[in-house]
């Protein structure tokens, strides 16, 4: 039998529970089996809901579609694939906090993003609209949160980092759940998260069985930049745009991954967990490393 909303709202507070009570007891394998249980309840507890609305007459089909829920820490960790996909009709996004919502458009690009495209993409994929200048504070809050109790919920909105400072990208919001090659942006890594982002949106596009105009003007602004994608809006084609960027990525990807790859090791020599997430402060940064150094020189 189908739990009620209700019924799932309390195992899920159980479950957060019990994550906060693993990470800080130290359990890791614990609290990963926990978190991945979570995920499924909140999965859970979003159909349940949706299938509440319909029986109450309030959904309304055709207003968007709902990504899945992130991978679970298990997934981020093994590097798996994580895209949401839109897969289901799903009214009301207004009833999601802000920090969900941008979880859903964050995971349907699977890359860093700035407020102004994560708001679009909402708006286009799932329905509704929000300020992208709340993000500024979301931010913030969510280092607080992570602060003063590390790893107590299953993700977090946190920051892309620069390769070369590890310090806060500007403008750009990451999940914590993805891995820390993802949320580095080294000098190519613009443009290749923005390939990368129009394929995500083009393939988003293609599983709807009627794209809403929006979806398709959002696409047409990737497609306007990539060499090949579409000589028209009113011509272009999802899968093409998909193979021009493609086409693309595979000129820079290499070199870009290279150098995400060595930045993120240098974070995980250099950074706590806290800083992994938020980024540092240059002075901070800069301080560590000649403790590092002055250390290794009185051996």
């Amino acid at each position: 039998m189908t739990e009620s909303v209700e019924s799932l709202e309390r195992r899920i507070g159980a479950l957060r529970a019990a994550v906060r009570e693993a990470v800080l007891a130290g359990d890791r394998e614990r609290a990963s089996a926990l978190r991945s249980d979570l995920r499924q309840a909140e999965r859970d507890w979003d159909d349940a809901l949706a299938a509440a609305e319909a029986e109450a007459g309030t959904a309304r089909p055709g207003d968007g579609v709902r990504a899945e829920a992130a991978r679970s820490d298990d997934d981020a960790a093994a590097g798996a694939p994580g895209p949401g996909r839109p897969d289901a009709a799903r009214a009301g996004a207004s009833l999601l906090p802000l920090r969900e919502q941008v979880h859903e458009a964050l995971s349907l690009l699977t890359v860093p993003a700035a407020p102004r495209l994560i708001a679009t993409v909402h708006e286009a994929f799932f329905g509704g609209a929000f300020s992208a200048a709340r993000l500024t504070s979301l931010k913030r809050d969510e280092e607080r949160s992570f602060r003063s109790a590390p790893f107590a919920r299953p993700y977090y909105v946190c920051a892309a980092l620069t390769a070369d400072l590890l310090a806060p990208a500007r403008g750009l919001l990451a999940i914590s759940t993805w891995p820390l090659e993802r949320r580095v942006i080294g000098s190519l890594s613009p443009r290749v998260d923005f390939l990368t982002g129009a394929i995500r949106v083009a393939e988003a596009i293609e599983r709807l069985p009627a794209p809403p105009p929006a979806a398709r003007r959002l696409l047409w602004r990737f497609a306007a930049s990539i060499p090949g994608a579409a000589g028209t809006a009113a011509r272009m084609q999802p899968h093409e745009v998909t193979e021009a960027a493609l086409a693309e990525l595979a000129v820079h990807q290499a070199a870009d991954r290279a150098a995400r790859q060595a930045a993120a090791r240098r974070a995980r020599d250099q950074l706590g967990d806290a800083e992994q997430l938020f980024g540092t402060r240059i002075g901070l940064a800069s301080s560590a490393r000649r403790e590092r150094r002055e250390g290794r020189e009185g051996r």
